[in-house]
């Protein structure tokens, strides 16, 4: 749940490329720093209330076993399933198209993130949940934004992540633009995007410790999803264990987890397509792969592109 006493996805990556250096007696590529002197807070700490808007401490799981640990009640309709899907380059050009009206410069994965937003608010109304919140969280790393020294925060193991996050009600996305989306997307991303930011989260979580923190956008909301962009990661072309270059590589959720992840990782045959990770309720798989089958091609034995 993106606690900051644990790693992030790029520390794992981290992990997984020098465990396959070391394997073929190979000195690591990037030597993993545990310094945690590059994340000392601030003293006196200080730091905006806007952090109290991106996350929240964590409470204890209720003790009905219908509730789960993001007090959530649990139905069929809300089954999570893992699938992962292929996005040809043609396709996240032609939702940059539509998200960069009226002079607008946004990025595939603010427009990618605005389409998707809007697909799963369709599914909740299709569903009869047009009144429930619909939130989108996108993860912001922090390392570059920190520090001047990029080499040594690019080797930091841990957690240097924030999570802003966009609400709305199913009714208001359906009815808006996905310019007018992805404007809403821009806005709630930029003060996540400052050195400053981070500096404020660093002295926050300072002060919380050592109570575990949750993105505010998962509690007691439904629906809430997670995008997190993965396209830096070097698991395509440089992680050999031995046996030959990885060829594909992708990231897993356990089934029993409620909170809904989205990973975008580069294709392995092609810079400008994308391979995407998806842990969501089935029901907004299938309305997905139902209403958006253009843009979101299963991965399976029938989509194997060359």
């Amino acid at each position: 749940m993106f606690d900051h006493r644990i790693a992030d996805g790029y520390s794992a990556n981290m992990f997984i490329s020098s465990w396959a250096d070391i394997t073929r007696s190979k000195t690591p590529s990037m030597i993993p720093s545990f310094e945690r002197s590059y994340l000392k807070p601030r003293s006196p700490t200080v730091y905006s209330q806007l952090i109290d808007n991106v996350f929240a401490p964590f409470s204890p799981p209720s003790s009905n076993p219908d509730i789960n640990y993001l007090g959530k009640e649990e139905g069929d309709e809300y089954l999570h399933v893992n699938r992962v899907y292929y996005i040809e380059g043609e396709q996240l050009k032609g939702l940059q198209l539509l998200v960069n009206e009226n002079g607008a410069r946004r990025s595939k994965l603010v427009a990618f993130t605005s389409f998707l937003w809007k697909q799963v608010a369709l599914s909740m109304e299709n569903s009869g949940k047009q009144n429930e919140a619909c939130n989108v969280i996108v993860a912001v790393d922090g390392r570059r934004r920190l520090s001047e020294k990029e080499k040594m925060m690019m080797s930091h193991f841990g957690n240097v992540l924030s999570m802003p996050f966009g609400s709305k009600k199913p009714q208001e996305l359906k009815e808006m633009s996905l310019s007018n989306v992805a404007t809403t997307v821009q806005e709630f991303l930029q003060p996540a995007t400052t050195k400053e930011h981070f500096l404020d989260i660093i002295d926050w979580v300072e002060e919380q410790k050592p109570r575990p923190l949750i993105s505010k956008a998962v509690v007691n909301v439904r629906m809430s999803f997670t995008v997190s962009a993965g396209q830096k990661f070097e698991i395509m072309d440089k992680i050999d264990f031995g046996w030959g270059k990885v060829t594909f590589g992708s990231c897993h959720v356990p089934e029993s987890r409620k909170d809904c992840f989205v990973m975008t990782m580069g294709s392995p045959t092609n810079d400008e397509d994308w391979v995407v990770y998806m842990h969501m309720p089935l029901m907004h798989m299938s309305f997905i792969e139902a209403h958006a089958s253009h843009v979101f091609k299963p991965l399976n034995t029938d989509y194997i592109p060359i």
